[in-house]
């Protein structure tokens, strides 16, 4: 009994001919691979089109990694925005002129970036953490900006007053207020990426402004574990 397929054979034949890969075919006729596998095997192909074939199966292959990574990088992107989403739907319901919300959320960061010895102060590369540091410093316990004290940790190939600008900007606060840089020798004859600007530490002395933030970050934690966990 003659497959249903059986009078494309010629033409599937001469489409191999003419040096098609057996997919091709199959999309063009709509033969199913087993059916042209068969029919097909006798079917020499010369040099050229046997270096013609594996040539475009290299390309697709090259070409199916790139949409693979369009994919997840799309992927990527909307995953991204539907963190984003999220988080601008939870600080919608979020008082940011609380004073009291201020204060905690200022606890908690400090609870992990803080200094915790005999001064309110903090050290970061992130200008982001810093600025957030200082402006609830400034709006909760009405900080002055000139009795703020900044010293940079930089690397050894850092240009100390390039960086010095780079933070005044930053934080909105005067150049004449860093009064200290120092330079880490052992990073002498390795390259800085430029993105890195070092690491600023803001002091502003009070000891009463540490107590309170490690006090309350501390009684919150306890508080969330206790109710939570149950401990």
């Amino acid at each position: 009994m003659k497959s249903k397929w059986y009078e494309l054979r010629a033409e599937a034949r001469r489409l191999r001919k003419k040096g098609l890969s057996i997919k091709d075919i199959r999309q063009k006729l709509g033969i199913p691979l087993s059916t042209l596998s068969g029919w097909l095997r006798d079917v020499e192909l010369s040099e050229k089109q046997k270096d013609g074939l594996k040539k475009k199966w290299q390309q697709a292959l090259i070409d199916a990694r790139v949409k693979a990574v369009m994919w997840h990088n799309e992927q990527k992107r909307l995953r991204l925005e539907q963190a984003r989403s999220q988080a601008k739907e939870t600080l919608s319901q979020i008082d940011v002129t609380d004073k009291n919300i201020l204060d905690l959320t200022l606890a908690l960061l400090y609870l992990g970036e803080g200094f915790k010895g005999n001064e309110t102060g903090m050290g970061n590369s992130d200008p982001l953490i810093l600025k957030f540091f200082i402006a609830v410093l400034k709006q909760s316990y009405d900080i002055d900006i000139k009795n703020i004290v900044c010293e940079l940790h930089l690397r050894a190939d850092q240009n100390a007053n390039e960086i010095k600008k780079f933070w005044a900007k930053e934080l909105q606060i005067p150049v004449s207020n860093f009064k200290r840089i120092y330079f880490d020798k052992r990073t002498t004859g390795s390259k800085t990426y430029p993105h890195y600007k070092g690491v600023c530490v803001v002091r502003v002395g009070s000891v009463a402004i540490l107590r309170k933030l490690i006090y309350l970050s501390n009684l919150y934690c306890r508080e969330i574990i206790s109710r939570y966990l149950g401990d």
